[in-house]
């Protein structure tokens, strides 16, 4: 009897994802709970794990393919070899030229390329399918992508307009297209609404590093001995925002519809880059935790999201966000707001300047530091001040310690 790889839950508001990678091939012998198959989100890159012991006998979805919560993958026989399977679940891979050559010529023909299910939920909703773009196999348009398109304003299709391939490019030849993975699409859709929908400022102050780099050295060395932790930046920053959104409740807020939501916790979100893009996993009760447990915590959260390993809970739920292009080397950028927060903070590169000191000129290690925020619920006033409640603690880490 034949067991079936079912595309698990894939997280709250997830209910579709884009088949990455088959790690094993027809006629394989399989282990309980080895990995089968990575299944791409919007959000996070996932494993499907063997239920049962046996042989990969049958392959239903290929790499690049779409799938929904629910949807059977393939199947793992029992015991030993799946040959004849094996021809059978090439079969597709074979059939793969002619698929395309029937989407192009439906394409050519002006009629859009999509199953019967779908069609019959356009036709059902009186929705105009002639400019909706299939995410689907060779362009096919998908349930999800009808869905979608009748979620969406009538003006949405023509939106999207520009996302299609722009025809005869004259230097083709020298040029690669890619496919946007599924999580770099998001990026861009959570980007842009940003932009969209929050009234986005961004304000700047610098801060002088020489404190802060001067009690690091003094004690790294003891440090990663007794916690086996680097000491790092970033738990003193973590530690300087959660002391300013205690003072300035408004930039730990979000807006819910007509309603401004005051969170009285903090879940810090820390962006991390990774080679599929962007992602901001979540420092739970951060206020609650020591600088040992911050610098744990985010390593471990890191080198999870590198590794693609993260969960989808440790993605979302975020009160603030804090961001380091210093790390690249960006001596200033104006950070964008992760929705549906108000407010992230921007680290940048530490760079010695000549800054007055009690008169005089000296040498500083400065970094500057911007606040990006929705003035629809934090004044100018309230975020700059914001900012200056940042620098003091970093200037004076003493103060942290101190609450004051």
């Amino acid at each position: 009897m034949a067991t079936e790889i079912i595309v698990p839950a894939l997280g709250e508001s997830v209910k579709e994802a884009t088949v990455a990678k088959w790690l094993k091939n027809v006629g394989d012998s399989i282990a309980v709970d080895e990995p089968l198959v990575e299944l791409e989100t919007d959000k996070v890159t996932l494993e499907v794990n063997a239920k049962s012991a046996g042989v990969l006998k049958e392959i239903k979805v290929q790499t690049g393919g779409n799938v929904e919560v629910g949807a059977v993958l393939g199947f793992i026989a029992e015991g030993g070899a799946a040959a004849p399977k094996a021809e059978k679940a090439k079969a597709p891979a074979k059939a793969e030229a002619p698929k395309a050559q029937q989407a192009a010529a439906k394409a050519s023909n002006n009629d859009t390329f999509l199953s019967p299910a779908p069609r019959k939920i356009a036709d059902d909703n009186g929705l105009d399918v002639s400019g909706l773009q299939g995410s689907g196999k060779d362009g096919r348009i998908t349930k999800g992508d009808v869905l979608e398109a009748l979620k969406a304003p009538a003006a949405a299709p023509a939106a999207k307009a520009p996302a299609a391939p722009s025809g005869p490019r004259a230097k083709a030849d020298r040029e690669e297209r890619v496919k946007m993975t599924r999580l770099r699409q998001r990026i861009a859709e959570r980007l842009k609404e940003a932009q969209n929908t929050a009234a986005m400022l961004t304000t700047f102050n610098e801060v002088d590093m020489s404190h802060i780099i001067a009690l690091r050295n003094q004690y790294k060395d003891s440090f990663e001995k007794k916690h086996g932790i680097k000491l790092g930046f970033m738990s003193f920053f973590v530690k300087a925002a959660i002391q300013a959104l205690k003072d300035f409740p408004a930039v730990n807020a979000e807006i819910d519809g007509t309603d401004i939501v005051y969170k009285n916790y903090y879940d810090i979100g820390v962006a991390v880059s990774t080679p599929t893009g962007l992602v901001v996993p979540v420092v739970r009760d951060a206020d609650a935790k020591g600088f040992a447990s911050i610098e744990k915590e985010i390593g471990d959260l890191g080198l999870r999201a590198r590794d693609g390993k993260l969960g989808l809970d440790e993605l979302s739920g975020g009160t603030f966000t804090i961001t380091n292009g210093g790390v690249f080397g960006s001596l200033l950028s104006t950070p964008i707001i992760n929705p549906p927060q108000s407010a992230i903070l921007g680290m940048h590169a530490t760079k010695e300047r000549a800054v007055v000191v009690n008169g005089q000129v000296v040498a500083r290690p400065m970094m500057y530091i911007a606040l990006s925020y929705d003035h629809r619920i934090i004044d100018g006033k309230e975020a700059v001040t914001f900012l200056v409640r940042v620098k003091e603690g970093i200037e004076d880490p003493r103060r942290l310690l101190l609450d004051v």
